[in-house]
């Protein structure tokens, strides 16, 4: 039943003849007792014409819903090309019975024309139709002894297997609501005026639909067509059958404001049908009413439907590796008949099987229960749309990409392995990059066991329909995905004025594979680094760009093109980075501290030696340099001293230097402080180094014996602070080194006694593993 657009108009009841012209049939949205009884009667009554609720502006589309390759769920969707997000969506489902009465009129060649209120008219106002208020269908439920309207209409109506006689009453049902709605209308005397002007303009579209509706019925009477079916929501069927103030109408639809609008088909998912995604006319179970049509198509009785639900059910946790047998079946479909004989229902509907399959089958378990929900109450079928319907241009050349590179889009979580050496698995990661590009997130990058390597990518897939609005939007770029994808890129790059939101576009570019993107951005980056004085900023573009020139010919990128941007700005930086580095507070401190670990691991790698020794001439000048916070500078002192630019002693030196201001007997809180910090510095991020690197503990050692007690005194309390916030393993594994005297990493190995007979049991797998059959040339090889 429609309660999407319920509003206080003014209604005057008609009485109903026997055989009304047009017939009214009032019909749930996607409620398969509604398509059951309606194509009994259409087949029945054989009207010559067939009007369908949806917008006016739909109707050439209609004749795809009779092709073989049209698979529901789908959906019209009708935009602004203007303003793409502002549009509109109307699903089908199999069970639709908008859908069937398509399909209907469409085999039997009937005229059929969809007549509700274009959509030009709808997206040219910034607000809806009012909408119905719901507790007028509560009280209908309370009334008749069903907890919600949902179950009351579920159980007289969606699992009816006959109901060719049931539009009469509805009609005379939806008439006496309209009246109590009318009298009941709860609407905020208090509120704003600008809530009174947007209610005033909600009520008037409502008018305005159910207006047009009138008029298109007239437009058939003139035509000449006599047995005209109309198949829209249960609600506006009474506000349908008096068409003689036509006068009124006309002036109601007089002077509409209207855009333009393209229409497309979309795929939809029976997830993007329930009530919870946010679908006004939506439905809670789209998979449990897609169970009940195939049951009624197929002739079974109700009790049938349910066991073979609960058998559904079963086989669904039997694959999922749960306990499930005939057993369960025959159990739980015990208990929902008693549960319904409690209730006084006929037969089971769903909230009874739910309770049943909770507790027999589901051993009252909440996690296969919600598997049953996600995957049989709601479903996640996916529909089709043929290659030849009405779509943008963008998305048919999306499609047709799809198709070439065996991508089928499920709404369904899925991984997609792909080895970048294989030309269509690097085509199809270029294809998920550019639409990423375009904030089409189809997919995204995993790290997953096995997938080391930059020719390898793991993506976690998972289509949702809402894409296709996004496809639209993207279509502004171009009529293909690589020209969108540049477009925008190339846009982004324009718009952009810090150098790590470039790099890191750039990084999406060239994963992308868009070549003149690349070349303007790189351009881009040139220019910003030139005008640019924030070496943060500028070492911040660094990293990215180093990740690019890995890629090497995986990606087939112009490495000279980036390894010259990236000497550019590693130049800048050393020679900006000393006075970047003095008078920082402790949060800027951080900042620095971690930029300069991610350019360090830059110029690790570097191929360049004078890159090379000028990052380390840099280093040592910012160690010795005054006014430098003691985070950075005891960090760039343990670069120096790991890559080789520091000896033993003369690290120990350091130590002394930067620590020596709190052997004084009278020293500040700064002070402490900044020695405080240094240490911090140099030892962060150290726990493995500081077990297993025999030189740093060998350093530390040495300079703690050196102190005198005095100052050894000073000194603890920040020794203390730093292995403090070691984590207690390796304060553990340090004390015992200490205890003992000895290390205790795997130095401590080097000269014990080998035993010959445990490394002969060895050498077999060794052989194997090295390809070496004869052992006697074990001598030879080492």
């Amino acid at each position: 039943m429609d309660t999407q657009h319920l509003s206080p108009i003014t209604y005057h009841p008609t009485p109903i003849t026997h055989h009304p012209s047009p017939k009214i049939y009032g019909i749930r949205h996607h409620g398969p007792g509604s398509s059951r009884a309606l194509l009994a009667s259409l087949e029945e009554w054989g009207p010559d014409i067939i009007l369908i609720e949806g917008p006016a502006d739909g109707t050439d589309l209609l004749p795809w819903l009779a092709k073989p390759e049209m698979e529901p769920p789908v959906a019209m969707l009708v935009y602004r090309p203007d303003q793409p997000r502002r549009s509109g969506y109307f699903p089908y489902a199999v069970f639709s019975p908008e859908y069937q009465a398509a399909r209907f009129a469409l085999e039997q060649e009937v005229p059929v024309r969809l007549f509700d209120l274009p959509q030009g008219v709808m997206l040219a106002s910034d607000h809806g139709p009012a909408m119905p208020d719901k507790q007028t269908f509560e009280l209908l439920a309370q009334a008749t002894g069903y907890t919600s309207y949902e179950a009351w209409w579920n159980g007289f109506v969606e699992q009816r297997q006959d109901g060719r006689d049931l539009f009469d009453s509805i009609l005379l049902l939806m008439q006496e609501m309209r009246l109590a709605a009318e009298q009941h209308n709860t609407t905020d005397i208090d509120q704003s005026p600008e809530k009174e002007k947007e209610q005033a303009v909600r009520l008037r579209l409502a008018e305005q639909r159910e207006a047009h509706m009138r008029q298109e019925i007239r437009r058939a009477q003139k035509e000449g067509y006599q047995r005209i079916a109309v198949v829209c929501g249960a609600w506006h069927g009474p506000a349908l059958i008096d068409l003689q103030n036509e006068a009124a109408d006309v002036a109601l639809l007089t002077d509409m404001p209207q855009v333009e609008v393209d229409i497309a088909w979309v795929p939809w998912t029976y997830g993007r049908l329930a009530t919870f995604s946010g679908y006004g006319a939506g439905i809670r179970s789209p998979g449990w009413y897609h169970h009940l049509w195939e049951m009624g198509r197929q002739n079974h009785s109700r009790s049938e439907t349910a066991a073979l639900w609960l058998s559904t059910i079963t086989q669904l946790l039997r694959q999922e590796g749960f306990d499930a047998s005939s057993a369960h079946v025959i159990e739980a479909l015990r208990l929902a008949q008693s549960l319904a004989a409690l209730r006084d229902i006929t037969l089971p509907g769903l909230p009874e099987l739910n309770e049943a399959t909770q507790a027999v089958i589901c051993g009252g378990e909440a996690e296969p229960m919600r598997l049953i929900q996600k995957r049989l109450i709601v479903g996640e079928r996916m529909g089709l749309v043929p290659p030849d319907a009405p779509l943008v241009p963008l998305q048919r050349d999306l499609y047709a990409q799809m198709r070439a590179l065996k991508l089928r889009p499920e709404p369904e979580e899925s991984l997609l392995k792909l080895d970048l050496r294989h030309e269509q698995h690097l085509q199809r990661s270029q294809l998920l990059h550019r639409l990423k590009l375009l904030k089409i997130p189809w997919g995204k990058t995993i790290k997953a066991r096995g997938s080391e390597g930059t020719f390898n990518e793991v993506w976690q897939l998972k289509w949702r329909p809402d894409f296709a609005v996004r496809i639209v939007e993207a279509n502004l770029w171009g009529n293909t995905v690589i020209d969108a994808a540049g477009a925008f890129a190339a846009d982004q790059a324009q718009q952009a004025i810090h150098l790590p939101t470039l790099t890191s576009l750039l990084d999406e570019v060239i994963l992308a594979d868009l070549p003149p993107a690349i070349e303007i951005i790189l351009h881009k980056i040139q220019e910003a680094s030139a005008l640019n004085r924030d070496i943060l900023h500028m070492m911040g573009a660094i990293p990215p760009l180093a990740r690019i020139m890995r890629y090497g010919d995986i990606r087939q990128t112009d490495q000279a093109l980036v390894a010259q941007v990236v000497e550019t700005l590693l130049i800048r930086v050393c020679v900006g980075l000393p006075s970047s580095c003095r008078q920082l507070d402790d949060k800027a401190a951080e900042e620095m501290l971690s930029a300069v670990i991610n350019v360090h691991g830059v110029v690790s790698y570097a191929r360049s030696t004078d890159l090379f020794d000028s990052w380390y001439a840099t280093l040592a000048e910012i160690c010795q340099a005054s006014g430098v916070h003691g985070l950075v500078a005891g960090r760039m002192c343990r670069m120096l001293m790991e890559g080789g630019r520091l000896n033993d002693e003369e690290t120990i030196s350091q130590f002394e230097q930067a620590l020596s201001p709190t052997y004084a007997q009278k020293f500040d809180l700064q002070t402490i402080r900044q020695a405080a910090a240094w240490l911090d510095g140099f030892l962060r991020g150290a726990n493995l180094l500081l077990i297993h690197d025999h030189q740093l503990w060998d350093i530390l050692d040495r300079w703690v014996m050196r102190l005198s007690s005095d100052r050894f005194e000073a000194v603890v309390p920040l020794l203390r602070r730093t292995f403090y916030s070691l984590s207690e393993a390796t304060r553990r594994q340090l004390a015992e080194r200490v205890y003992h005297g000895q290390p205790s990493g795997p130095e401590e190995t080097l000269h014990q006694e080998v035993d010959p007979t445990a490394a002969d049991a060895i050498l077999p797998v060794l052989s194997e593993l090295l390809g070496i059959s004869d052992s006697n040339k074990w001598e030879e090889t080492a």
